[in-house]
């Protein structure tokens, strides 16, 4: 492990003090109960894109988590620093996600915009401080603060004033004002690249666009071209299938080279140092970052902002503000865990639980809720 690695020996430790195991690393057990939680198995009945009932091959918010974590682990251990610490990131950084996605998210942030608003960043982190109930000796997961400060900041240093969390901030303040961990900005870039590539893929399968139109992207015309020369004939499912592993590799390949010519002037430097360098270091070379952004204008323009896609965005925003206005007008109607809190609470309070409680709903069951309440 390279000097500028985040040590297990170095953490600073949990919010509630335990005793260290025998048997795993402090990251190792923050990956573990990431993995245990109920918010993570939730990701499985939760959108990338597509409704989770349109398609079974369409991803969902748990099969990126999991390719998100296999391309940063893989990242990290080429490069030498903490794979441990950059699983639990990975694997923790779409916990806060509501259902529907972006849409669910965009809608439940305007919903909540008098009362703070709605952030799935913010959110990840009070799933895993507070929301998370099933441990007897504290609430939340009782993660390391080298993996909560990873999952707050792994899009960039956290904005100053953010409520939430506060009493966790300042234990470990300095680092939140600095760029984010090497293993921090490793899950982060591995997340942009990991549903760049595979939402090119789903929209292919999807017929939302044609070969034709992605060769119009010089990096994937390329892509295409050498795919159609090597494997002549194959069958149109193969194809997209190799063009986002062709895609994928090529991607890892220039940020690894990139990120060791950025880090070598740092050999030497303890993590610490590394922390307070104040400048990106994890990176994809200029060309391909240009290549990642035409990819990405093309998706939204293509995918994202699809007709078949914006049809089921305005049935997920219906979805979301009914039951929001339903349950803050008749918090009776939450389930008893919830009731009992919401009757306890102030209108400002009510709203945010209400929030919570929908934040973290499944597809599945937010429709199935919308659909006996409103039929």
């Amino acid at each position: 492990m390279e000097s500028y690695a985040i040590k297990s020996s170095e953490s600073m430790g949990r919010f509630y003090p335990e005793k260290v195991s025998l048997n795993r690393t402090p990251f190792q057990r923050d990956r573990d109960r990431i993995l245990h939680s109920g918010s993570f198995r939730k990701l499985q009945y939760k959108t990338q894109v597509f409704l989770e009932h349109e398609g079974d091959y369409y991803r969902t918010r748990l099969t990126h988590t999991l390719e998100v974590m296999q391309v940063a682990r893989t990242i990290s251990y080429v490069l030498g620093v903490n794979s441990d610490l950059v699983e639990a990131i990975a694997l923790a950084h779409d916990l806060g996600h509501p259902p529907f996605g972006h849409t669910g998210e965009l809608e439940l942030n305007r919903l909540m915009i008098e009362f703070g608003g709605f952030d799935h960043n913010i959110q990840a982190l009070r799933i895993v401080t507070q929301l998370e109930k099933i441990y007897a000796n504290h609430p939340g997961l009782n993660l390391t603060f080298e993996t909560l400060e990873g999952m707050i900041t792994h899009n960039g240093p956290l904005a100053t004033g953010t409520s939430f969390g506060s009493k966790f901030f300042e234990r470990m303040g300095h680092k939140f004002s600095k760029f984010p961990s090497i293993e921090s900005q490793i899950a982060a870039i591995s997340d942009d690249i990991a549903y760049t590539c595979h939402d090119i893929g789903d929209g292919l399968r999807a017929g939302l666009f044609s070969l034709k139109d992605i060769s119009r992207i010089p990096i994937l015309s390329g892509i295409l071209k050498n795919v159609e020369a090597k494997h002549n004939g194959i069958k149109y499912k193969t194809k997209c299938h190799e063009i986002v592993r062709s895609l994928l590799n090529l991607l890892i390949s220039d940020l690894l080279a990139e990120s060791d010519r950025r880090l070598k002037p740092l050999k030497g430097f303890t993590s610490h140092q590394a922390l307070n360098h104040n400048q990106k270091l994890i990176a994809l070379s200029s060309g391909k970052q240009e290549a990642l952004k035409m990819i990405s204008q093309f998706l939204f323009k293509n995918m994202y902002r699809h007709s078949q896609i914006s049809e089921m965005r305005k049935k997920c925003l219906s979805v979301i503000q009914d039951l929001f206005i339903l349950y803050s007008e008749n918090p009776s109607l939450l389930p008893d865990e919830w009731g009992e809190l919401a009757s306890q609470a102030c209108h400002k309070a009510l709203v945010r639980i209400v929030s919570d409680y929908i934040s973290g709903m499944t597809d599945r069951y937010a429709l199935n809720e919308h659909n006996h309440h409103f039929g």
